[in-house]
């Protein structure tokens, strides 16, 4: 009598092989590369050790804290941007402003981060359009004009790139939401900011962690933007291992600074794990 399991296997083969490539992609182009990286980090000429990551802290500790903070204000500004856009997307109550808002916001979604950078320092140098414009209307002195291309403009980077795409996923959560709950509160003499935060935002809590960890991530592996914008130190973590690799041939440190990057990015999402989880119960 066959063995009531085995229909089960038989169902299961072609799932599985259609999976296995994907698992196969994975496994080659994220899996190894990763634990080679992270076994690199603690490679030295003299075996295993902690060596690299001693350098890390006695050369480009300031580098770290840098990357924590630039990365942890564009978060913050991506987050009270995304809201402020969808929050009106869904309450506000002129059609027109609605429409050329939803139309425009959209935008940066389809500027590569290389452009952006290329952009903003036309835009932010000392000579460029912002202080140009700030000259004319009389609020700059040519003689004494900053060079905004410092981790300000990294930061400005980041969150004109990453807001569109929070937003597009919250402003997605906030269409979905029963109107019901909205028009009481407004009904009630709520205001539309308080009806957003205190009514609309804990609903799309969860999608805005979701989007704002994605834009983590993002900014954590972008390359371009720090070494184009930002001219002094400190610089960010990927600037430093682009440096170790092409001026030193050092893997080893590279790697370590990796492994710090992956720490910092688990972080968050080990934070937005635990946010789900409390949410959950």
């Amino acid at each position: 009598m066959p063995s009531p399991a085995l229909p089960r296997h038989r169902s299961a083969l072609p799932g599985l092989l259609l999976v296995a490539p994907a698992l196969a992609m994975v496994l080659v182009f994220f899996v190894l590369p990763l634990a080679a990286s992270v076994t690199g980090a603690f490679a030295t000429e003299e075996g295993r050790s902690l060596a690299n990551f001693a350098k890390i802290a006695d050369l480009y500790l300031p580098d770290n804290l840098f990357t924590l903070l630039v990365i942890g204000l564009s978060t913050l500004l991506i987050a009270l941007f995304s809201l402020a856009i969808a929050g009106y997307l869904t309450l506000g109550r002129n059609p027109r402003a609605v429409a050329l808002l939803r139309w425009l916001y959209r935008w940066p979604l389809f500027i590569p981060f290389i452009v952006t950078a290329q952009v903003l320092r036309t835009f932010l140098a000392k000579n460029g359009m912002l202080n140009s414009g700030l000259e004319l209307v009389g609020l700059v002195d040519p003689a004494t004009a900053s060079n905004w291309l410092d981790g300000r403009a990294i930061v400005f980077a980041f969150v004109w790139k990453q807001t569109p795409f929070v937003t597009l996923l919250v402003a997605g959560a906030m269409a979905s939401l029963d109107r019901g709950t909205i028009e009481a509160a407004l009904n009630m003499g709520a205001s539309r900011l308080r009806t957003l935060w205190d009514i609309v935002t804990p609903q799309v809590a969860g999608t805005l962690m979701t989007g704002l960890i994605l834009s983590i991530v993002t900014m954590m592996s972008v390359l371009s933007v720090p070494m184009m914008l930002n001219a002094t130190a400190p610089t960010t973590i990927t600037a430093d291992i682009a440096f170790r690799i092409n001026a030193y041939g050092d893997y080893g440190v590279a790697n370590a600074l990796g492994v710090v990057s992956l720490l910092m990015t688990s972080g968050f999402a080990i934070l937005y794990l635990r946010l789900g989880l409390k949410e959950r119960t």
